[in-house]
Formats: C-alpha cells, structure tokens, sequence
C-alpha cells in the first residue's frame, strides 16, 4: 500500500491509481464466441457452460416455483427476519424515486405538453453466485425493477459447486433448483422476482439479451458480475446499467476522523476482491499514519486474508493539505463508494460532483448500503460514476415526451415552425403545419 503526500506521488502512481478498467479486451474473444454459441444453440449451450465451467450438471435451468416455496423451510428464520427487514428499507428509498406523470400547464394558449412514464416489459437481472451467495444483490436489483411495476423480471445466478453446502448436498444432479443456494431462492422470492435460472456468466447475459427456449429475451440487463460478465453486458445489444467492474471505496478523513473506522473499512472493502481498490485521502498525518498501521495488523486476521492483501498492494492513502484539495482529488477519482469522516461533512458533501453511493458521517460504513440501509449497491466502478448513476427506479423506465395541441395553440407557433423547417430545406415539414391552415389562408 501507498502512504505518502500527494506532492510526492509519482505520475505513473497516480495513472496506475486512476486508471482501474478491468481486464476486459482480453476476455473479448472468449465472450464473444460464448455469445454466438448461446445465441444459435440455445439450452443446449447453457447446460453445457455450466458444466464446463461451474462443474455441475444439470437437467433443467428454470427453478420451480414449488420449490422457491420450498427452500424457506430450509433457512433460519431470524435469517430470513433480516432479509425481509432489509428488502423493506430498499422497497421503501426506492418508492421514493417514483415519478409522477408529468403535465406543464399551457406554455401558451391551446398547448399543454406532458411527460409519461412506462416501465420496461422484462427485465434481467444477473445475481453472483457461485461458491459464494449474494441475496443482498437479488434484492437491490429486483426490487427497484418491482417498485417501477416491470411486469416480468427474471434472475439468472450460477450454481454452487455440488459439495458445498445447501441444497446442493440434498439433491445432486436432480435440476437447476437444487444447486442455487437457498438465501440466494429467497432473497429472488422476498423481491418479487418471476423467474429463476440457474445459469451464470457470459453464457448467462448472452440467454438474457438473446433469449434461448427457456430464457426469455429481456428489455435491459442490470446487476454486477466478474470480468467476463462485464464484457458480455459491454457485447450485446441489449440496454444495460452500466460497466461495472472491482469494488472500491475512497474515504475523505481530517483529524476528527476515528482511525480504526477507516481501517475496518479499508479491509472491509479489500475483502471483495484482488482487484479492488481502498484509498484514505486525508489532511492529517498522525490519521494516515494510524489507518496504516492498523491496516496492516488487521488484515491478516481476516477470513480472506489473502484476497485482502492482495486487494491494499493496489490502494493507497495520500495526505493532502486541505479538504477542499481531497474532495478534488475525490472527483477526479469517481469512486463506487465516498465515505466522508470530517468534522463538517455536510459542507464537504456540497463539493462533490462525481460518486456511485456517498457515505456521510464516522456511523456510515459502506456495509450499511451494501446490505440494509435501502440505497442500492449495485453501483459504477472504475470512475463510470463520473457519468453513470447508481442503479435506481428510473433504470426499469422510459419516458415519453406529450404535446396536446389544438388549433390556436398550433397558430401561435406556425410562424416559428415554418421558417426553420424552411431554413433546413424540409419543405414538407412546413406544409405539414400550412395545410392545417389553407382554410383559413384561401378564405
């Protein structure tokens, strides 16, 4: 990990820094080949990429709805008390983000224009799977999708490797319900999602964008995923969220800043992956020095203790001279999460242009979006959040522009609309409006 002021920060650091695109031209070949085969052979190729690459065989790819219902028997109800309490907090933030239909009262006599709002047909929604389970991503990328009152959206996960655990122990090679781990069926089930397929990866985006005998074709693909997954959103046709590759936090700490706040969650987020990318930019040395050392001594007593050393060889914590100088650097940066730990943080939050999630305060862990706050975690990485919004209601919609115009309405702007339509050479455009008129003009 980096500790130094910022003045002795090298270019290449700050490129190296800077620049955190994944590795996805490599994987393009691959991917696209996987798309092509799922586009022409279907089911068939969903079912052999899964056991190729997931080691599990299986004889159907949609989970039944019996047994969706099934698997709560298997988890524990103060488990599934948590996810409810959770899904509620993210059903109730994004209720918030609804948009009524829009109407301007009359810009001039005789027109009144207006705004409409639809949501998308079907949505897909890619939920990591795996040896590891993610309910929490089911819930944020499915709710959302409920709340805009989609009418059909479906989850595509991977199986967990028979052996480990779950449902899959019980019922081996016996259809697709048997290896998604059972949080996993009920976070889906406690969203609101319509359908659940046990395919992952690329071959899963490709099912979805292209559709297969099972898969249906889907409006827009949302949801955060490995390499190969983010190329396969960059690949197809379909409307995605956005690119979205390793996490990252950057936290704006001064003196009043708790160190052994900033450290937990450096390593919170260093546990994600290899890949991901913690950086403190602070005014205060003695808080830089503190974060430091209580990084290093706590990240080898974590779970994933390797992926998290690996992950802080790639962060670092820069020391600047004022808080206005971090929240510039923190723009130019765009994380995925910014915490801010400062004495005056709402006055820091005014200066900020460029963040997935923003964090506010020493009681703000990133964890808190991830799992229960209600914001959404599925987020832009890799400084797309210099353009992109996080995933929100607006994501499942479209709008549609309405002008209601009457007679004495279309008078008052006939002048206008004929002279530019003129002026472009599109004759026709202008006597679209004339001949509303020739009546009048003749008589």
């Amino acid at each position: 990990m980096i500790r130094k002021h910022h003045t002795q920060f090298t270019e290449t650091e700050l490129a190296t820094l800077l620049n955190r695109e994944t590795e996805i031209e490599k994987v393009k070949p691959a991917v696209s080949a996987i798309l092509q085969d799922v586009k022409t052979r279907g089911d068939a190729a969903l079912i052999e990429y899964t056991e190729r690459f997931d080691g599990v065989s299986i004889s159907s790819i949609e989970v039944a709805d019996d047994t969706v219902s099934e698997v709560f028997d298997l988890i524990d109800p103060e488990i599934l008390w948590h996810l409810e309490t959770a899904a509620d907090n993210i059903r109730r933030f994004h209720e918030s983000q609804l948009e009524p239909d829009l109407w301007l009262s009359e810009i001039a006599p005789g027109i009144t224009l207006g705004q409409k709002t639809t949501p998308l047909d079907c949505i897909g929604a890619y939920v990591p799977g795996g040896k590891a389970s993610y309910p929490s991503t089911a819930l944020m990328t499915i709710i959302p999708a409920k709340v805009a009152t989609v009418p059909e959206a479906v989850i595509c996960t991977p199986p967990m490797p028979t052996g480990d655990g779950g449902m899959g122990d019980r019922s081996r090679g016996e259809g697709a319900h048997q290896v998604i781990h059972p949080l996993t069926l009920a976070a889906a089930s406690i969203a609101g999602a319509d359908r659940i397929f046990c395919v992952g990866g690329a071959q899963a985006i490709a099912a979805m964008a292209y559709g297969t005998e099972t898969v249906p074709a889907v409006d827009m693909i949302v949801g955060p995923g490995n390499v190969y997954v983010t190329a396969a959103k960059m690949m197809v046709p379909t409307r995605i969220d956005f690119p979205a590759g390793p996490s990252e936090v950057l936290i704006i700490a001064d003196e009043s800043a708790h160190p052994d706040f900033i450290a937990a969650d450096m390593i919170a987020q260093a546990e994600h992956d290899p890949n991901a990318v913690s950086v403190l930019v602070t005014t205060s040395e003695a808080i830089a020095d503190e974060a430091f050392a209580l990084i290093r001594s706590g990240r080898a007593e974590a779970l994933r203790s390797e992926i998290i050393k690996k992950s802080l060889e790639k962060s670092a914590i820069l020391i600047f001279d004022s808080i206005d100088d971090c929240i510039e650097f923190s723009n130019m940066f765009a994380p995925e999460h910014l915490e801010i730990m400062v004495k005056d943080p709402l006055g820091s939050l005014n200066g900020v242009c460029n963040a997935g999630s923003i964090f506010v305060g020493d009681y703000a862990p990133v964890s808190a979006g991830d799992y229960a706050s209600g914001t959404n975690h599925v987020l832009p990485t890799a400084g797309h959040a210099w353009t992109y919004s996080g995933l929100n209601v607006s994501y499942f919609t479209k709008k549609s522009s309405i002008q209601i115009i009457g007679k004495e309405g279309l008078s008052q702007i006939r002048d206008t609309i004929v002279a530019i339509a003129e002026e472009e050479g599109l004759d026709a455009h202008a006597d679209a409006v004339r001949v509303r008129f020739s009546a009048d003009d003749s008589g």
